[in-house]
């Protein structure tokens, strides 16, 4: 049987299980910030990158999964976000993208699979066209990459809850815990007018790239996400049904089943298990 949590009141309850134990967990320092991360198993590479407000422990349920199937998983903090902290810089996916290739580095890994969600999204795709030969593909779940993608602002209850346990993390892991309304404001900016790729730099990407689209998004546009697919080259589009911008926490069974295919298809790695199920 499917798990579903379409309105994120068991994420708002709980969060996404906890990750793994690992004795591979650090912080890098890189452009004045401290990066936390950590990585778990064995096997083809593949780094999950967590969208704004969020941190690492949101991808509990694809962390679980991508382990079952053999892979080597990489989870990072963005800067400013859960144990990673920051400096007076304002927020860019540039600078995001430069942590990114630190955090790499410092775990010696020459090329991976960037599996990005919103933010992260946008970060995996900016990596990509400045670290090409660093990346082996990337799935571009549910980002912009111009400001013309974002819908207008409409709150939610499954939003309203996401912020809620976004808020209660960022208390719990911070190292400024007492600063969760500077945080968002400080994000705003960059949120708002980032990242903003013309039509000629979107084709000068190189990497194999799955731009996944949610059926009810509540931020980002479907024709944007199908624009995309368009215009970077041997780009692709998928339409998830039935989830909206919390797809990874709402039906994990079918955002790790759309994961694990493009990681099968980079890799040639068929899959050992099917993504984990709860009766």
């Amino acid at each position: 049987m499917e798990r579903d949590d379409d309105q994120l009141v068991r994420f708002e309850a709980m969060g996404a299980p906890p990750l793994p134990d690992t004795n591979v967990l650090s912080h890098v320092g890189n452009e004045g910030a401290r990066i936390w991360y950590s990585a778990y198993g064995e096997g083809a590479p593949v780094i999950l990158l967590h969208g704004g407000l969020g941190h690492s422990g949101n991808w509990g349920y694809q962390v679980l999964t991508l382990l079952e199937n053999g892979y080597r998983i990489v989870v990072a903090d963005s800067r400013g976000h859960g144990r990673s902290t920051r400096d007076a810089q304002p927020y860019s996916y540039e600078l995001m993208a430069s942590d990114l290739l630190a955090v790499m580095d410092a775990l010696h890994l020459d090329r991976a699979i960037l599996i990005g969600s919103s933010d992260g999204a946008c970060t995996a795709l900016v990596f990509s066209a400045k670290y090409a030969a660093r990346v082996a593909g990337v799935f571009f779940f549910a980002c912009n990459m111009d400001p013309s993608g974002v819908k207008p602002f409409d709150a939610t209850p499954a939003l309203n809850r996401c912020f809620a346990r976004h808020a209660a993390d960022y208390q719990q892991l911070s190292a400024t815990p007492d600063q969760f309304r500077k945080f968002l404001k400080d994000l705003g900016p960059m949120q708002r007018i980032q990242p903003n790729y013309s039509t000629e730099e979107l084709r000068s990407i190189k990497t194999p790239v799955k731009i996944v689209q949610s059926e009810h998004d509540e931020f980002i546009r479907r024709e944007h996400a199908e624009y995309l697919a368009r215009t970077i080259p041997g780009a692709s589009f998928l339409l998830l049904e039935g989830v909206s911008h919390f797809a990874p926490l709402q039906k994990p069974e079918r955002f790790n089943a759309a994961v694990l295919a493009l990681m099968e298809q980079i890799y040639g790695i068929s899959k050992r298990h099917s993504p984990t199920e709860e009766a």
